[in-house]
């Protein structure tokens, strides 16, 4: 009998151009290009080079950016299409019909050339951090906004959230988050979008695919969870209590552990230096304090216990950063998923390129 790996657990599935990931080193890259050397950029040059292949020069990104601005807005169907989407504790659930129903009024939704995509990509790039914050504002009883050209992609993303426009270190916080989670080689999401793309289905049927999966609390869902968790705990002296509590019975704690890193997230480390800014920022450090006891805890319990620490993943202190930003709980998921279209879509594309139809076997038993 041949050997199986639950979950497909180190199985090397495909090629790609995209990511590489070296778990034991900490090493997460885009095509190539540190993250930590991404996190410095701008949203919209690190979706370039995810969608496009390259880091773009001046002129690309300029006129990728301008269109970008003009794909922002939604028509008014798409609106009401918002408000009748009243979502209870997880906006996912809206924001998946809301991309069925963009692929239902774009022209290009039948066409699955190379350049259609492209365009389809853009549309949605841009879209969907206007959908969210409609539903957000429909939900709530308040004047969906118009988006704002002299806004980068994350601080217009803010604005059109809360209404108004977010500080330096605000928008600094959004745009690093969205580009931290926007591309992460084969996971669950991505791989279910793959799946979909081999098939030959419609690039909207693909990220809706990869949408579905993200909503899991033992993927997407799991930012959800920690900022609960740090309301859960509410004070920094709590931390120790709760770890005990919750490791006596056995019970997860949300954001720690990662299936492929052994060594500490890159991203994380990126998402705490922010986290503390904006903390900092904030006037009340609460928050981060509270999420730094819990990692304290937790690599001290693992270390003792198991003889090997554990370490926050990207959920953890990007859920630090969603609580100083005011986005609550049930936006987490689909606040994720503005950044990640962006690689949902490079996959999409790599696998019309060089396509076969993903069909693994299973052992009968």
């Amino acid at each position: 009998m041949q050997e199986i790996k639950k979950g497909l657990e180190g199985i090397v599935a495909l090629d790609t151009r995209i990511s590489f990931i070296d778990g034991m080193q900490g090493i997460l890259r885009y095509r190539g290009i540190d993250i930590e050397q991404l996190a410095g950029m701008t949203y919209d040059a690190v979706s370039y080079l995810l969608v496009n292949g390259e880091i773009p020069n001046e002129q690309e990104l300029a006129a990728y950016s301008a269109r970008l601005k003009t794909e922002r807005r939604i028509n008014g169907e798409m609106t009401d299409i918002m408000r009748i989407c009243n979502y209870g504790s997880e906006a996912l659930d809206s924001l998946r019909t809301a991309i069925s129903c963009t692929a239902q009024m774009d022209y290009e939704n039948d066409n699955n050339s190379l350049e259609a995509n492209k365009n389809k990509a853009i549309r949605l790039i841009a879209k969907l951090p206007t959908m969210i914050a409609v539903m957000y504002r429909c939900k709530n009883g308040e004047i969906p906004l118009q988006p704002d050209d002299d806004l980068s992609h994350g601080a217009n993303f803010l604005y059109m959230l809360r209404g108004e426009e977010p500080s330096a270190i605000e928008a600094e916080a959004i745009e690093k988050d969205f580009i931290l989670s926007a591309e992460h080689e084969l996971n669950p999401s991505t791989f279910a979008l793959r799946i979909a793309a081999s098939t030959l289905a419609d690039a909207y049927s693909a990220i809706i695919a990869g949408l579905c999966t993200l909503k899991g609390p033992l993927h997407g869902g799991a930012r959800k969870g920690v900022m609960e968790m740090l309301d859960e705990v509410a004070v920094p002296e709590n931390a120790n209590d709760y770890v005990l509590y919750k490791l006596a019975r056995k019970q997860k704690i949300m954001g720690f552990g990662h299936r492929v890193y052994r060594n500490y997230d890159p991203r994380s480390r990126i998402f705490k230096e922010m986290a503390k800014k904006v903390a900092k920022e904030n006037g009340d450090t609460t928050y981060y304090e509270v999420a730094e006891n819990l990692e304290h805890v937790m690599y001290r319990e693992f270390l003792e216990v198991r003889g090997r620490p554990i370490y926050p993943n990207v959920d953890f202190y990007s859920a630090v950063i969603y609580k100083y930003l005011q986005i609550p709980p049930e936006l987490a998921t689909s606040v994720f998923a503005i950044g990640r279209v962006s690689g949902w879509t490079a996959h999409c594309f790599e696998q019309y390129t060089d396509n076969r139809v993903i069909r693994p076997r299973a052992h009968y038993v």
